[in-house]
Parts: C-alpha cells; structure tokens; sequence
C-alpha cells in the first residue's frame, strides 16, 4: 500500500511538471504572437500618419483606413501638448486564464507612434481578444489531456490493486479457516500451517503462518498463566493472603469429594471470637491486626502437618483440611492450637481469641453435609470455655441428632449461668470532656462456665439471642450490676447497662424492669441504658414506649453505635434519648478523615440543640483525642482513655 501510494504522489509530480512546462510553452507562443501583432499594428499606423493631418482624422476614417478599427482594443490621438483629440474603443477584459498569463508576461502594452511635422501622437493598444480565447482553450485542452494520461493508469492500477488484495485476503482467510478447523479438537494450538490443504491454498504463507502459529502458542501460555494469576488474586483474602471461600470450596470439590482415590483426613473450621468486640471498642485496624494474629497461629500449628491447607472463609471463619490425620492427631492438633491461642489472648488481655471445631472426612462426602456438621462442632466449642475445640465423632452425631446437639448444648451451658447466676461484671469509664458534662462507666459483662472458665462474649450473648434467652441474660446482668452498685455504694457514680433491642422491645422485660426499678429507686436515677442505634430501629413505637418508662422512673437512655443506621433527626425528636455514642467506625484514623469529622461535627450540633449529649467510643490514640476534643464532643471512651476493669 505504501509504494501505490509513492506511485500516486510520483504521477501527481510528473503531472504538476508537464502542466508548468505545457503552460509556459503555450505562454510564450502567445507572447511572441502578440508582439508579432503589436509590431505589425505598429508599422501600419505609423504609414497612415505620414500624410494626415488631425483634421483629417474622424472615427469613420479611421476604423476605414484601418481594418475597420477592430485591429485596435484602444485608438486614441492627442496632439503635441497631450490632449486627446479623438478615442476610438475602451479597454477590453481578456479571458480569466489569457490575462493572468498577459499580466505575467507583460505581453499588451500600449504603443506610440508619432507625425511631428503633422503634429500628431498615436497612442493605441491592439485587440488580442482572438489569440487570448485561442490561448484558454489551448491551456483547458492541454491541462485535460496531461490529467487524462497522468491519473487513468493510476486509477487502473488501483482497481487491479484492489482485486488483488481481495484474493489474497481470501486466500489468507481460507487458509486460517482450514487451520482453524484443523486445531479445533484440542485446547491447544498444535497444527503447523504447512500441512494439508494449507499448503495448497498458499505455500509462500506457510512460514509467516508458522511463525504466527508459534506466537499465539507463546500467547496461549501467557494468558493462561495470566488467567492463573488473576483466579489466584480473586481467590486470595486481602487481610491474611490465604485462600478465600471460593477457593476452599473449589479445593475440596475437586481434591476430597469428587476425588477418584479414595482419602480421609480432618477438617477443622477456627472462628474468631473476638472481632466484633474488637471492632467496635479498638476500631477496624485492631481487629485486622488480630485476624492476622489468628491466622499466623493457626498457619504455624498447621504447617506441621504434610499436606495442610488454611483457608478464611469469611470474616472471623477460618478452614483447615488436614490430609491422612486421624481422629487420634486431630485432638493433639486442637490441643497445640488451644494452647497458642491462649497464649496469645494473656499478651493482648482479651477475654478470649477463638475456638475450633474438628470433624473427620473422607472422599465422596459433600462439602454441605460436612460443613453443617463442623459448624455443629464448632457450637460445642464456644460452649466450652475459652478458645476451647471440640472433636465431633460420628458416634457424637447418631447418638445426639446431628447439628442440633449444638444448639441443646448451648442452651444448658446458658441456662446453666443464668440459674447460678455466674456473670462477672466490668467498668470502662467514659471521660468527660470539659466541667458541665455528665458521664458515666459502662458495666461490661463476661460469663463463666461451671468450670470456670470464661466464655466467648460474643459468641455467648449471639447464641442467647438466637435461642431467645437473651431476655434473661439481660435480667441477670442488670441484678447482678444493682446489686453490685448497693454492696459497693458507689452513691457518686452513674453507671451505663447495655440492653438488647429484643428485650427493649419485650412488654414482659419493660414491665420487669419498670418494677426492678422502683423496687431500688433511689438507684434508678444512676443508670443509663444503652441500646443499639440499629435495634432502636427496628420497632420505632416499641422503642418509644420502652425509652419513656426509662424517664419514667429516673433513669435515661444511650443510643449506642450511632451512625451504622439511617437515622433522621425525627428519630432524636421521636425517642428524645440523653445521650449517643459514635460508632467506633467514625473514631478510626478521624485525624485523617475529613469527612467524619464533618458527620461528627454535624450531629454534635444537631444533638447540642436537643440536649442530648455525644460520645466518643473506640478511641485509640492521642491523635483521635485531640480531633473529639476539638469537635465539641462531650466524652471519649476507648482502650486509650482506659479498658475495661474487673470491679
């Protein structure tokens, strides 16, 4: 393509050259033409003037004695003195193409001829107009035929181009189609192009194709290898770097279930007892540090084991196969862990850090079945104690109803502590900021086995809830924290008691509290009880009823993890609570964001015109204390203000 192009331009110059020559040759015949002319009209009016006077000179003498005057474009006599006597004609305007060539020359110009003795002075221009329509047409004639010659074999040799480009286009595309055809069995592209009917449809393509059939093999490979990598980083978790769900499921299909050796082994699902609460009290950056802590642990205690894969299933899940491990090495496997994870919790000082669950598998078994039954084992786990795991044998299952045992067992380990009442209660204080504030110490709770040992908050306070025995708990927690309060007399002091929105809710529990209350009333006036933002929400009406019996006797009301719902300010004007507390989500790294600072700014002014006083939660650094101060907020309470004390 590019030498027709060089072709064309070369053609195109060619023309350009002949024209300028055809144009100039043509220009100086009509140059040499009009002086021929010019010479000649001369000499003829230089005789006419030999014997005339100006007297005898008149318009029909003249165009008579002088070819009817249409020799003459201009005829003009003057005498001695330059007056004109007598003109004959005016100047005429020759074709477009003849006067640029007549300007450029300078061909027609005026002439002279002089009589001095008959005092006469011929001032005159010829009439060109025939030479100069002769030269036009000469010029749009040649111009034409030069075109003419100069483009047809361009456009000719264009259109045999073109036919010759399809051809080949057809012949190359039959050739790919019978390539493709050929390779069309396998994944991969194995074919040379030099075989069969390809070589017929083209040889001299043959190895350029080979080459092409090399390159897209090299290609093949890399984006196979690129695919690879990108399924790796989908099916990576960001947090720890191991496997995610989707890759533990795709493991276990194609390595354990649908597997054609037979194979056993142990599958044990760790669950992290503690994110949530570390979430909400030391911010997100904490519970990623401890997600990662666990999986360090879990990844060492494995890595002993030929053959281990660890994967995180979701947030606070993670998955361990452990290939050809029996029964008898699963439980030195939960031991090892249990007492890693133990060690872990005494540096950090939290109240737990996670429990196992341990089933046996083998080849064929599907995953579904297989994960209801670890999850089953898991619940027996958290029952236990902290970080403890249970092994479930298929002997556990018969003789217990499958997964169900799970849920029974939890159930008699929390009837268990609500009927001896084994609930020990902590204080974390939220610091006021500035003299007017009015705050208070939050009554935490952590419960204890009959061996006493203590139990995953989290999981304890969830599976109460799920077995709708959260009620109760909430009726032991705020005994046990009246009681507390009385032996303890701390008459200078209000006291903050989380309650569940199932309970805030429940007309049996408002009225049980209402009476609780009354029955101690001069203690009434101390408490402050905290319900989530979220389960407020829930039941606006059920709330409201809940939150006026508060006032009712005394006490007030916190709307605690304030900012995960969509709260409108109908909502403060509707409940009319004493106090919020900002989720900890909002705390986290508010140094920073500029935005929470303006939400948080935002809802102290709005809380402030209402009365209702706004805290802190999760503060961790002195950085997140100075930005709350200067925010206007009225109390700050997190791990770096103080944590939470047994009272």
């Amino acid at each position: 393509m590019a030498g027709f192009k060089k072709l064309i331009f070369l053609q195109f110059v060619s023309w350009l050259l002949f024209s300028a020559a055809g144009i100039f040759f043509v220009a100086s015949s009509f140059d040499s033409a009009v002086s021929r002319a010019q010479v000649s009209a001369q000499q003829m009016v230089s005789n006419y003037i030999q014997e005339k006077t100006v007297n005898d000179m008149n318009p029909d003498h003249i165009r008579l004695s002088l070819s009817n005057g249409n020799v003459f474009s201009t005829f003009i006599v003057r005498d001695f003195s330059g007056q004109a006597v007598l003109q004959l004609g005016t100047p005429t305007q020759l074709p477009f193409l003849a006067d640029v060539i007549a300007d450029s020359f300078n061909s027609i110009r005026p002439q002279f001829a002089v009589n001095k003795t008959k005092d006469i002075k011929i001032e005159f221009v010829i009439n060109a107009q025939s030479q100069a329509s002769l030269l036009q047409q000469s010029l749009l004639l040649m111009l034409l035929i030069s075109g003419l010659v100069a483009f047809i074999p361009i456009f000719y040799m264009q259109a045999i181009y073109k036919k010759l480009n399809r051809n080949v286009s057809m012949t190359v595309a039959n050739a790919v189609d019978v390539y493709i055809t050929q390779n069309q069995v396998t994944e991969s592209i194995e074919e040379d192009f030099n075989t069969g009917k390809v070589t017929e449809l083209g040889a001299e393509l043959a190895p350029s194709f080979n080459r092409l059939a090399h390159f897209l093999k090299s290609k093949q490979e890399d984006i196979k290898s690129a695919a690879h990598s990108i399924k790796q980083e989908a099916y990576k978790d960001v947090v720890t770097g191991l496997g995610n769900r989707n890759m533990f499921v795709e493991y276990y299909e194609h390595q354990i279930e649908q597997a054609n050796n037979k194979s056993f082994g142990t599958l044990a699902m760790i669950r992290c007892s503690e994110l949530q609460m570390i979430n909400q009290t030391r911010g997100y950056q904490k519970g990623d540090e401890y997600i990662r802590a666990v999986s360090d642990i879990v990844k060492h205690v494995s890595g002993t084991y030929t053959g281990s894969q660890v994967f995180r299933l979701n947030s606070s899940d993670f998955a361990v196969i452990l290939p050809n491990v029996p029964s008898k090495e699963a439980e030195q496997f939960g031991e090892t862990l249990q007492a890693r994870f133990t060690q872990y919790q005494q540096n950090q000082e939290l109240s737990s850090v996670a429990n196992a669950g341990i089933v046996s598998y083998e080849s064929g078994k599907p995953l579904g079945e297989l994960l209801s039954v670890v999850d089953n084992a898991m619940s027996m786990a958290q029952s236990k104690q902290a970080n403890a795991w249970h092994l479930q044998r298929e002997s556990d299952i018969v003789n217990n109803v499958g997964a169900g045992f799970g849920n029974q067992n939890w159930r008699r380990v929390i009837r268990e502590v609500i009927d001896s009442r084994r609930v020990n209660l902590m204080m974390q204080n939220i610091m006021p900021i500035g003299k007017n504030v009015k705050a208070y110490a939050e009554i935490q709770s952590r419960f204890k086995t009959e061996d006493n040992q203590m139990l995953p908050t989290a999981s304890f306070l969830a599976m109460a809830e799920k077995l709708e025995m959260a009620i109760e708990i909430d009726q032991l927690i705020i005994d046990s924290s009246l009681e507390l309060i009385k032996t303890r007399n701390f008459n200078e002091k209000f006291f903050g008691i989380n309650v569940t929105a199932s309970s805030a809710h429940s007309d049996q529990f408002v009225i049980w509290l209402e009476r609780r209350l009354l029955k101690d009333g001069n203690l009434a006036s101390k408490l402050i009880f905290e319900v989530s933002e979220f389960g407020l929400q829930q039941n606006i009406k059920a709330s409201k009823r809940f939150i006026d019996m508060v006032h009712r006797v005394g006490a007030r009301i916190t709307v605690e993890r304030f900012g995960v719902g969509l709260t409108s300010f109908k909502f403060f004007r509707d409940l009319k609570p004493d106090f919020i507390k900002m989720d900890a989500s909002y705390t986290r790294g508010l140094e920073e964001d500029k935005n929470n600072q303006y939400f948080m700014r935002l809802m102290v002014d709005l809380a402030h015109r209402i009365g209702v006083s706004v805290f802190a939660e999760g503060v961790e650094s002195q950085e997140e204390k100075h930005i709350v101060e200067t925010l206007c907020l009225d109390g700050v309470q997190g791990y770096y203000i103080e944590k939470p004390k047994e009272v």
